[in-house]
């Protein structure tokens, strides 16, 4: 997906650079005035230019901004608003048949910020599993553990919103490749976020020794989505762990 990114203010070109940095040779960086923001459009709204843009600023301007642009969600490119901390990562409008969902997401595991995503396919997903794994782990390995969990929770892969792993194994090419072949985003959870998360999950003194922090599957499974409860504990499945969460929509 080529992508361009555009900001405005002084704390939305640093987040527009750590965003175009995670997306090398397929990324656009465009910094400038509010004023000239309108001119931009008439030039890069269009996706045999641009399949994404990607907007750091309030989502009421992105609004504004791109109304007269929009036709239809197959002809628009996928639109994704950051705020100006870089705390949530919004997809704005073609989320399912665009890429704006997915765009979403990946930006959030850049930022490590929250993807909120508001179309019904992936809203009515409410399921979270959390994953660890050992390093050079292979893709069917993490298929099968993913299946593990959702045979014992008597779930379904439709219902998986998200695969979580901690950051430190964001680039394990057999995770990577697990979750493309299940059709099931992969969530970055930062391991600050799990030092500091104060929910009840079995805690490990041997993981603790290892990495530093007391649990990987459990405590990706809670913090990946809002409401969590756990409905399976850490399970071990050969070299992979996994944990399941639920969300409650009260």
């Amino acid at each position: 997906m080529r992508i361009a990114i555009v900001a405005v203010t002084r704390e939305g070109r640093k987040i527009a650079k750590i965003v175009n940095s995670g997306f090398p040779g397929k990324s656009k960086l465009y910094c400038l005035s509010k004023g000239r923001i309108k001119n931009l459009l008439d030039k890069i709204f269009d996706k045999d230019k641009f399949e994404g843009i990607v907007f750091i600023m309030a989502l009421g301007i992105v609004a504004r901004l791109i109304a007269p642009h929009l036709k239809n969600k197959y002809l628009d490119p996928a639109v994704v608003a950051i705020d100006r901390v870089g705390r949530f990562v919004i997809s704005v409008v073609s989320g399912h048949a665009g890429g704006a969902n997915k765009l979403a997401i990946e930006i959030g595991n850049i930022l490590y910020a929250e993807p909120v995503i508001t179309t019904g396919s992936h809203a009515r997903k409410n399921i979270i599993i959390g994953t660890g794994c050992r390093r050079g782990i292979k893709k069917e390995e993490i298929v099968k553990g993913i299946k593990y969990a959702v045979a014992k929770t008597k779930s379904s892969l439709n219902n998986v919103r998200y695969i979580a792993t901690i950051d430190m194994k964001k680039n394990e090419s057999g995770l990577k490749k697990a979750c493309v072949e299940l059709g099931i985003p992969l969530r970055i959870i930062p391991i600050d976020a799990i030092g500091n998360f104060k929910g009840s999950y079995k805690r490990s003194s041997f993981v603790k020794k290892k990495i530093g922090i007391e649990g990987v599957s459990e405590p990706c499974a809670l913090l990946a989505g809002r409401k969590t409860k756990l409905i399976l504990s850490k399970a071990k499945v050969g070299r992979v762990t996994v944990a399941v969460a639920r969300e409650s929509s009260i």
